[in-house]
């Protein structure tokens, strides 16, 4: 089995060559996306396109943006990611439709062993994570890997996700947690 494919299987891996250049592929359509002018709708949904493995319609991401791979990210229609976005995409990030990203917001896939001979290694492993349609994701809102949030589900400004939330619930706090049906 390749580093990718345990990377993807949620297996430990080491980025290897190839995910190296992966990542520096991604990092050159960053740097592109994150570069152009912000009124050339057209030129950024091209790059976004080269880069995600899917953009839904009437999506729109905002500069800056950044991420690991690119292709392991997926938004849906009309979804809107704002400023300054970080999501480290080691594993599927899946993002419904209709769904608000508010600005500084990170969503991570990738984590690291607990055990400390095999962290410094430079092992890691990836699990994904799955945002539901209708969500709206507060500022600097961090998702942590394995998570899924509900459809509908509101997620208040700097609460970190480290477990799945349900749909149709307003949720905070760090560790973020429902505190109420919507």
């Amino acid at each position: 089995m390749t580093e990718k494919q345990k990377m993807l299987a949620g297996e430990l891996y080491h980025a290897d060559e190839e995910l190296i250049a992966e990542i520096l592929r991604a990092q050159s359509l960053l740097l592109q996306f994150n570069g152009s002018r912000p009124d050339d709708f057209a030129g950024s949904l091209g790059i976004l396109k080269s880069l995600l493995g899917h953009v839904g319609d009437q999506a729109y991401v905002r500069q800056t943006f950044r991420c690991d791979y690119g292709y392991n990210i997926s938004i849906g229609d009309r979804t809107f990611v704002n400023f300054d976005c970080v999501f480290l995409d080691c594993n599927p990030i899946t993002i419904g439709n209709e769904v608000q990203i508010a600005p500084g917001v990170h969503i991570y896939t990738a984590t690291h062993p607990l055990e400390t001979t095999a962290r410094r290694s430079g092992l890691e492993f990836a699990e994904p994570v799955t945002i539901g349609d209708g969500v709206w994701l507060g500022g600097r809102v961090v998702v942590c890997p394995g998570v899924t949030i509900g459809e509908n589900t509101v997620v208040g400004a700097g609460s970190v996700v480290t477990e799945n939330l349900p749909a149709n619930v307003l949720a905070v706090g760090a560790p973020a947690r429902a505190i109420r049906a919507l």
